[in-house]
């Protein structure tokens, strides 16, 4: 029996904490992610430093904040610089057996396999790899468990089904409909979306998919079913570690890379907006024995946090130039304060202090939204109302606050411009008004 504990990590794209129960969903949609936590520790105030999918797992895999990395967009033209060390690559020199079943490695954006023995792909079987379902990962991952069980792993297994199209097997689909007619010509909430250039392309593929929808709480009920079969799906991996007698060694770990706009801030099934809907994210460990069960965390936490905290439970050394640090520490410092990034569909800095968020624009967006948004946390934790133009002082405050964070790191990097202007925004550009 290996003396290294195993890790497991069930990284979950587009999943909102506050569609969980253990974040305070009351709708029964994760019973099996609840019972996790009641088992482990969970993070309460976990954020995402980097949005959407490329710019997140970077951050995961390098402990270093995307301003660091510099992989600020999804599908951008920025590699990450080749001596970055990864979190794979580190375990697999400490003796690991390493594992990801996975669809983002691949082409210029390698590093994402890099450090893995084993990089299995069963979305390749699909013609949109988005729709590759958790019972197809599932099976790569228990043949995986399986042939390994008595050598230390690190498995990684990146869940697909709560990101666009949400479309869980048949049963699930209505499970959480409360509505009559989702296809009622009368409804027009779904009207804002056929603006946006994903609008155009659902139309003709997933709504028609699903038979002409036009209720928005629908779309809402397929995220919570696709969800609720997730949710089961994962019940059956973490049943398989148990049979195979793994669970008591075994670090498990639950985190998304990022949330989901439902419609908030007129945003439709999408991960762009640097709101809580998309920057707060879950964070659950599971560690027998070492993880106090049932405790929550109130402190901030990010993705960079994740390396060191899981290099360090295996007993591999941190590399002094990761910027996160170990959650499980005695003595962590948490952050006062989050620096988040997106330059993908817009383009903008976000810092969030104890009581606020400021958001501050590069270019402009196709919304319309002011450069400057300000919000108080606590009195509008739905960011519904920006007190920028109310409380200028404390704006300007936050925006000196914001840039020196960028201009000291910069330096320190001898590097000279944001990468959010050095580096063209990628998938907004479907907008012909922006450049």
């Amino acid at each position: 029996m290996p003396d290294k504990i195993n890790i497991l990590v069930l990284a979950i794209d587009s999943l909102r904490a506050d569609h969980l129960g253990c974040y305070g969903e009351s709708r029964p949609l994760t019973p099996v992610i609840d019972g996790l936590a009641v088992q482990g520790t969970l993070w309460e105030q976990c954020f995402a430093p980097g949005i959407p999918t490329h710019p997140s797992f970077t951050t995961l895999y390098t402990g270093l904040h995307p301003l660091t990395h510099n992989i600020v967009c999804h599908g951008g033209q920025a590699v990450l610089e080749a001596r970055t060390p990864l979190l794979p690559e580190l375990l697999l020199q400490a003796g690991y057996t390493t594992c990801a079943i996975d669809n983002l490695g691949w082409g210029k954006y390698a590093w994402f396999n890099r450090g893995y023995e084993y990089y299995l792909d069963p979305s390749r079987r699909q013609q949109m790899p988005l729709m590759v379902s958790a019972e197809a990962l599932n099976q790569r991952a228990i043949q995986f468990l399986r042939g390994h069980a008595q050598e230390p792993f690190f498995l990684l297994v990146h869940y697909w089904d709560v990101h666009t199209p949400y479309l869980p097997p048949e049963p699930y689909r209505r499970r959480f409909y409360q509505g009559g007619d989702p296809a009622d010509p009368a409804n027009h909430s779904l009207d804002p979306l056929w603006q946006h250039p994903l609008g155009k392309t659902w139309q003709d593929t997933w709504f028609r998919w699903v038979g002409g929808v036009t209720d928005s709480a629908f779309v809402d009920a397929l995220y919570a079913g696709a969800l609720n079969y997730l949710d089961e799906q994962l019940g059956r991996l973490l049943g398989e570690l148990a049979s195979l007698g793994l669970e008591k060694r075994t670090l498990v770990v639950l985190m998304a890379d990022h949330g989901e706009s439902l419609t908030e801030h007129g945003i439709f099934y999408d991960h762009h907006g640097l709101y809580d809907c998309c920057l707060h994210v879950p964070l659950i460990l599971r560690w027998p024995g070492r993880a106090l069960a049932g405790s929550r965390r109130a402190e901030l936490a990010q993705h960079l946090d994740l390396t060191p905290t899981l290099l360090a439970a295996a007993g591999v050394e941190v590399p002094a130039a990761m910027e996160g640090n170990d959650l499980l520490a005695a003595d962590r410092q948490p952050p006062g304060q989050v620096l988040s990034a997106e330059n993908t569909w817009q383009s903008k800095w976000s810092l969030r202090t104890a009581d606020h968020k400021f958001i501050l624009a590069r270019r402009p967006d196709h919304y319309g939204n002011p450069y400057r948004e300000l919000y108080d946390l606590h009195a509008d934790p739905g960011e519904a109302r920006s007190l920028a133009a109310e409380q200028p002082d404390l704006c300007a405050e936050l925006e000196a606050e914001l840039e020196g964070l960028i201009r000291r790191r910069l330096e320190t990097l001898g590097r000279a411009q944001d990468p959010l202007l050095e580096q063209d925004i990628t998938l907004g550009k479907r907008w012909g008004q922006i450049s």
